[in-house]
């Protein structure tokens, strides 16, 4: 969903290791779920909120002006910060699952994470003291890498936690992760008002702050119930039986953690002494680059060197188009963020009766919808899989990119607005509240059924890697959201309608050919589908 969640696809034991699996199967303390429910849940809402939280400030933040507290950014360049970041935060999920599977556990993961986003915010939020030089610059990226490497070692391995508790899987497990889908959106949402309202009419560093002490009372909160309610579940990590590996394996994670941080620290500290420029839209285009190649060479090797046999060969394939038309999607998609959060807060009306409404409250329109509609959307599965109806899952992904295309569509109409008065008339807000509803809908097609498709099509032995492949598309749609964001400029108005619409012709065109492609997918998926059915 738009508070995408990241399956773990690692250890922390086997079932018949952990005695506490099957008590927690049995216990029904939380509206008919295990208790250890309730403190992920409430872990993990106050995770999203402080990330949605923040999430929204940023750009605004790093382009106001110095005399407004922030940092004067070019918007093209905050815009690719934004991207930056966001991607990371996808990407570190996948070395993230690895530490908790080879090192620390699932549970110590999940603490140690939530400490390093709590110190992120927080770092965030005293960059004020620091004013707008090196000092505040330094505590303000120092923040957001402390929140990317955090969310990697939390992120993945709470929602491994959520599928421990249920080791006889089926509709209860089903089940347990709507309730958890529930507690990230409630999160995301209040999370976007709170800070937002604080942001933008107390102060920039009031609403970072906040966001700081929404994951401070995640973290207490998980240090206070997780021992008593979720027993053993997690505690270990998955151990080599032969000591020797085992000891080797985790000489293996040390001296990779401590080769990146080395690296980082170094990169950081050069930037922040100003001995090297760091150009953050140079740099997130050679990301794209190099992210969109790690996809095709990972591809290419699994296709000759992989060992699948001709069934496998032809699920592989599937989950290479979807991959490409989920990048496509997630980079119009995490445009709210920045191009429209832009839109919002320069060109639309938010006066209601002599009030301005904070820019940053519609970015929680996305997580209204996603509470308002996710059980309509599956009941209408639901049915439709009864009736044998049911769309195909290149067919719903047709049906996300076309619905986000008609979000965007409405942002042309209204972007040509601004336009034809100079950029003085503010649009009404019906505008991006449609846009979102519309984008809302396309993301309840595509983004369930994505996370489902991987693990249904992937051969066995590669479906870790192959959720991996999943992270890696919303890290490039993220990225790419991110680069292309900036184009809202007052001083630039012509950029704006000509970004709506590449972006929707883009929607659009991608729609249209995976639907052409979804006919014969379709048919090959059928033919194969006892062998998908296996896994």
């Amino acid at each position: 969903m738009s508070k995408r969640l990241s399956p773990q696809y690692g250890g922390g034991g086997t079932l018949a290791d952990d005695p506490m699996r099957g008590h927690a199967s049995q216990d029904t303390r939380f509206f008919g779920h295990p208790l250890g429910l309730s403190t992920l849940f409430f872990t993990e809402m106050w995770e999203r909120f402080s990330y949605y939280g923040l999430r929204p400030l940023l750009v605004l933040f790093m382009t106001a002006a110095v005399t407004s507290g922030g940092f004067g950014f070019e918007r093209g360049e905050a815009s690719a910060i934004v991207g930056i970041y966001g991607s990371l935060v996808y990407l570190a999920s996948l070395p993230g699952g690895w530490v908790a599977d080879r090192l620390l556990g699932l549970r110590r993961a999940i603490f140690v994470g939530a400490a390093l986003i709590t110190a992120g915010h927080f770092s965030i939020g005293l960059s004020y003291f620091g004013g707008e030089g090196t000092l505040g610059k330094s505590m303000f990226f120092l923040g957001l890498l402390l929140i990317v490497c955090g969310t990697g070692l939390l992120k993945p391995n709470i929602s491994a936690i959520v599928g421990d508790l249920y080791p006889e899987g089926g509709s209860r497990r089903d089940a347990g992760f709507s309730i958890f889908y529930m507690g990230i959106n409630l999160g995301a949402f209040a999370g976007q008002l709170i800070t937002g309202a604080l942001g933008e009419k107390v102060g920039w560093h009031a609403g970072f702050t906040a966001a700081g002490v929404g994951m401070l009372f995640g973290l207490l909160w998980y240090s206070l119930r997780a021992q008593k309610t979720l027993g053993d579940i997690g505690n270990e990590p998955t151990r080599h039986p032969d000591p020797v590996v085992q000891a080797r394996q985790e000489r293996t994670v040390k001296a990779v953690i401590s080769a990146i941080g080395i690296a980082i620290a170094i990169v950081f500290i050069l930037g922040a002494t100003k001995m090297i420029h760091l150009d953050a839209q140079a740099i997130g285009g050679y990301m794209t680059y190099v992210l969109v190649g790690t996809a095709a060479v990972y591809f290419g090797y699994i296709f000759i060197f992989g060992e699948l046999n001709r069934d496998e060969v032809k699920r592989v394939a599937v989950i290479m188009v979807l991959f490409i038309f989920a990048a496509i999607f997630w980079s119009a998609f995490e445009q709210a963020p920045t191009s429209l959060n832009l839109f919002a807060a320069d060109f639309t009306d938010r006066n209601i009766g002599g009030w301005e409404m904070p820019a940053t409250w519609f970015q929680a329109i996305n997580s209204f919808f996603v509470i308002a509609l996710a059980p309509v959307f599956a009941a209408l599965w639901l049915t439709l899989g009864r009736r044998n109806r049911d769309f195909s899952s290149p067919g719903k992904f047709a049906l996300g990119l076309f619905f986000a295309g008609l979000g965007f569509l409405m942002m042309i109409f209204a972007a040509n607005k601004v336009v034809a008065g100079g950029g003085q008339v503010l649009v009404s807000p019906w505008w991006l509240v449609g846009s979102y509803f519309f984008q809302t809908v396309g993301e309840l097609c595509l983004s369930p059924v994505g996370l489902s498709s991987m693990t249904k099509l992937s051969p066995r032995k590669f479906v870790g890697q192959m959720m991996g492949i999943w992270f890696l598309a919303s890290s490039v749609g993220t990225l790419i959201g991110g680069l292309v964001g900036g184009h809202v400029d007052p001083e630039k108005l012509e950029q704006m309608p000509r970004l709506f619409t590449v972006t929707t012709a883009s929607l659009f065109i991608a729609a249209a050919v995976l639907a052409l492609l979804s006919i014969p997918i379709r048919r090959m998926m059928r033919e194969e589908g006892g062998a998908a059915g296996a896994h």
